[in-house]
Formats: C-alpha cells, sequence, structure tokens
C-alpha cells in the first residue's frame, strides 16, 4: 500500500505542475470529463487563498448550541457563504430551537442530491487549547503538513468549506453542475437535533428533498493510513438530564445544609445515586432499563462479516493508544469489540454535578445533584420510545420524584449498501486510491434518521476524502496542505467532490 500511495502522490504532483486534473488510479474512468476537471482544478488553485479565508472567517463564527452563543450570527454568516457558492435560493427556517437554512441550487440537470450542514460546535475550554479556538490559525501540524486549527475545523465546517469551494471553482470555471442540489443546515446538530425535523418535514423541503438520489454530509474521512470506511448508518442518541433534588422530592433539604445533619436528614444525591444505579447492571455498562431491548435488532451474519473483514485492516494498538486505553470491555478480542461497538445500545454518564468541589471539604449536605446522560440507540430501537421506557422504569423503581429532561435525540439510521449514494461513494474512493471498508453503522450519531425514514426515505451518508482530528476537543484541525503521501489537503478533496457529483449524475 506504501508504494501506491507514493504513486498516486506523485502523479497528483505532476498534474498540479501542469495544470492537469486530479490524476487518480484509473482515472480514465473518471466521471468527471477531463476538460472539466482541467478547468474546475485551476479554478480551486486560483481560489485556494480565498477558500481558506473563508474557513478562516466561518470557524469566527461560531454558532455553540449548548450555550445559546452567536446561533442566529453564524446561521446568517452560514447562509452568506452558501449565495456566494451559486445557491439561488435560501432560506432561513424558524424552528422552537435554532434556526435551520433552506437552499436550492438549479443547474437544469436531470438528477438531483441533498447536501446536509451543520453549523453550529461544540463548547470549548480555552485554556486547554494552544490556539485560541476562535482565532482559526494556520499551523504547521508535524506529520500532517499545514492546517487550520479552532473549534469546528474539522466538525464540520473545514469539509463543507472544501465543498463549497468546489462550487466556487464550477463557477469560477464556467462549468455547470452535473446535478441540482438541495441544501438544509442546522445549528443544533452538536445538542442532538432537537428541532431539526421541523426544518426537513416542513412541506417545501419534504418535496425538494425527495427528488433527490441521496443526501451526504460532507466529511474528512481518510485516516492516517489514507483509508476510508464507508458506513452504512449511525447510532441514535437521547440526551438527557436526571435530578434529583429535595425541594422536587418532598425529603432532604432545600438548599444545601450542613453535613452533620445527614444523620436525620435525607440525601439528594444518594437518592440520584441509586437511581442511576438501575439503569445499568452491576458490569457496569448493560443497560437494564425495563424493555429495552426487546426491540433491538441483532447483526445480520453479513454486517457481522463486514466488521471481521474491518479488524483486519484497523489497528487496535493505535486505537488503544489513541483513546488511552488498556483492556475493551470483558478483555473481548478485537472483533468482538468491534461487534459490540456497533451493536450494543448504551447508556453512559457524562457528568455528575452535586454540592461543593472545590479544595477541601466543606461539609455541606447538597440539596440538589445532577447527571448529565446519554443513551445510544441501534436498530430497531426508537427515540420516543427509549424516552417513554426510561421514565417508565424511573416510576417503577419508585424513582417518580426524579425529574428527567430529555433534551435532544432522533432514531438510529441505516442505508442500503447498493443504494447509488454509497456504490458513488466506492467508485469516488477507488479511484482516489483509497482502502475502503464496508461499516454497518457508526457508534457516533448524525440526525440522517430524518433523511432516511417518511416521509423523505431517501439513502444518506457521510462522504469527503481529507484528514482531520480534535473533534469535540482541544487543538482541533484540519489539513490543509498534507505532508503525509497517503491523504489528501483540501484541493485534492474538493475535487473528489466534483467527481462524486459527477457520478451521482451518471450512475445507473
Amino acid at each position: 500500500m506504501e508504494n501506491q500511495h507514493l504513486d498516486r502522490r506523485a502523479l497528483l504532483a505532476s498534474a498540479a505542475a501542469t495544470g492537469a486534473a486530479l490524476l487518480l488510479p484509473q482515472a480514465s474512468e473518471a466521471a468527471t470529463p477531463k476538460a472539466d476537471a482541467i478547468a474546475i482544478r485551476k479554478a480551486l488553485e486560483a481560489g485556494k487563498a480565498d477558500t481558506i479565508s473563508r474557513l478562516q472567517a466561518w470557524i469566527r463564527h461560531p454558532g455553540i448550541a449548548a450555550e445559546k452563543w452567536r446561533v442566529d450570527e453564524s446561521c446568517d454568516f452560514t447562509m452568506g457563504l452558501l449565495r456566494d457558492a451559486g445557491f439561488q435560493m435560501v432560506k432561513k427556517m424558524p424552528t422552537d430551537g435554532s434556526p435551520g437554512i433552506f437552499a436550492t441550487l438549479d443547474a437544469g440537470a436531470k438528477r438531483s442530491v441533498g447536501i446536509y450542514f451543520m453549523y453550529d460546535v461544540k463548547q470549548v475550554n480555552p485554556a486547554e487549547w494552544a490556539h485560541p479556538p476562535f482565532e482559526a490559525a494556520i499551523i504547521d501540524k508535524p506529520g500532517y503538513g499545514t492546517a487550520i486549527t479552532g473549534r469546528g475545523a474539522v466538525n464540520q465546517k473545514g469539509p463543507e468549506a472544501t465543498f463549497l469551494a468546489a462550487l466556487h471553482a464550477f463557477k469560477a470555471a464556467g462549468k455547470k453542475l452535473p446535478v441540482n442540489l438541495v441544501l438544509v443546515a442546522e445549528g443544533e446538530e452538536e445538542i442532538a437535533s432537537p428541532h431539526f425535523h421541523q426544518v426537513v418535514h416542513a412541506p417545501e423541503v419534504v418535496a425538494a428533498l425527495k427528488k433527490c438520489d441521496g443526501i451526504f454530509i460532507p466529511s474528512a474521512n481518510q485516516s492516517e493510513s489514507g483509508s476510508v470506511e464507508i458506513e452504512l448508518g449511525a447510532k441514535g442518541p437521547m440526551e438527557f438530564q436526571l435530578i434529583s433534588s429535595g425541594e422536587h422530592w418532598g425529603r432532604g433539604p432545600k438548599g444545601d445544609v450542613h453535613s452533620s445533619l445527614h444523620a436525620m436528614v435525607d440525601s439528594p444525591v444518594w437518592r440520584l445515586v441509586q437511581a442511576l444505579n438501575t439503569l445499568v447492571g452491576p458490569d457496569g455498562h448493560t443497560p437494564i432499563i425495563d424493555g429495552w431491548f426487546d426491540n433491538v435488532r441483532a447483526l445480520t451474519d453479513h454486517e457481522k462479516a463486514l466488521i471481521i473483514e474491518a479488524s483486519t485492516k484497523q489497528s487496535e494498538a493505535d486505537m488503544k493508544k489513541a483513546f488511552g486505553i488498556k483492556t475493551w470491555i470483558n478483555d473481548e478480542p478485537w472483533p468482538v469489540a468491534l461487534q459490540r461497538l456497533a451493536s450494543q445500545p448504551t447508556v453512559n454518564i457524562q457528568g455528575l454535578v452535586a454540592g461543593y468541589t472545590g479544595p477541601g471539604g466543606k461539609t455541606v449536605l447538597p440539596g440538589r445533584a445532577e447527571a448529565k446522560l446519554e443513551a445510544r440507540l441501534v436498530p430497531n430501537q426508537t427515540f420516543k420510545e427509549a424516552e417513554a421506557k426510561l421514565r417508565a422504569h424511573l416510576i417503577k423503581r419508585g424513582f417518580g420524584d426524579i425529574e428527567v429532561n430529555v433534551s435532544g435525540g432522533y432514531d438510529p439510521t441505516e442505508t442500503p449498501e447498493d443504494s447509488r449514494l454509497v456504490r458513488a461513494e466506492k467508485a469516488v474512493y477507488a479511484r482516489a486510491g483509497s482502502e475502503v471498508t464496508i461499516s454497518p453503522r457508526s457508534a457516533g450519531s448524525w440526525p440522517g434518521s430524518v433523511f432516511t425514514q417518511p416521509p423523505v426515505s431517501v439513502p444518506a451518508g457521510s462522504f469527503g476524502l481529507g484528514y482531520g482530528a480534535g473533534a469535540h476537543a482541544p487543538n482541533e484541525f484540519f489539513v490543509i496542505d498534507s505532508s503525509n503521501p497517503k491523504v489528501l489537503g483540501m484541493i485534492d478533496s474538493a475535487m473528489g467532490y466534483v467527481d462524486m457529483l459527477y457520478e451521482l449524475a451518471k450512475i445507473s
């Protein structure tokens, strides 16, 4: 594989030097006409500085939904980016939360493709960052090349800006898009998309999306080895808080009192701990909420085979090193652990907050305790079913006083492997020289189910070359110019989107 990647990069360098198209293995089979590819790539190179500036400006318009910070401003800025990229209709879509966006680009083509954007980003702790998280600094990243660092750099503004760069290049080259585009965007993805369905289910949006052959979110899907994984689905999340308080319980203090009183006063904190202990078994990870597994669909033999095959191409040691762990649950072997990752529903505690947490002790009996949790759902669980079973479970066990605040979530998503969308991804990745593995589903989540389920019922997934890391973590980055011969930089990744649009236009 190393020699194959080096040969491909030599071809890319030659192409750049001559102003030629992105040359890839089997380039003669590329979906993009050669003359179009040459002109579009030339436009991409000429517009590279503007592309980077747009991404930097976007990162400087954060939109943190969890904190309701600069969300409208980020929405408006994103709408401006879409207009500049050639969308003729760009409309703000009000919801009960952050606004969404509906945009269309009519190229007069026979086929239409859907695009999903998110414009919001995760929270930050600036003290943990080497560079200010919203400065959008251009840095030299040893082992990776030139990169842009900042919150949202890879998740997802870098890949989305790369996709928009491809649209700008079509315009600059005087080339018509081979497909029409229907784009929907939200500003609440990072809080489990509580209102995105209100955007997608608007009659005009449903009508436009139903005409699409597929919908994808631009992503940086290459690993450091240059390989890519096509995920045929994703787990569904349920974000929720459990709150125990003396005021709501009717026992214990309404506020903090002296800890000596615990001899005769109930503790809301212990009450919460006892409630939490009913959610998972003694092993600390298996959900035991009543009826939780009633509708869970086990992996099919084909899905198991896909995971076992993928396990031979992925490094167990690298993943353990990346996550700072030594063993998997039950000391399971790598292929079994990966099957668990794809098939196991989870109930995870994200955080616990109660009482005093500063230096030393404070001798208080807190009047309130809160746990932030998430559940990850698998087919054929549903978000509504999970919420109902959680509430019923707590009431049945005598914890009806525990407040349950569900803040967001949606169903798992699945897309057929033989859909035009997935077949087009395979073709484009193959031409890029990237080794492809197929995964039944991601252990993470994105709101693809709003597209794959009625009333839209269209295949959906992620697509994109290029590399970045640090999503949800400090020092997030996205590679602009790659020094790794196995990974594409921003211009070559943009050409990947060009090839994908042409592929979707012609694939039968």
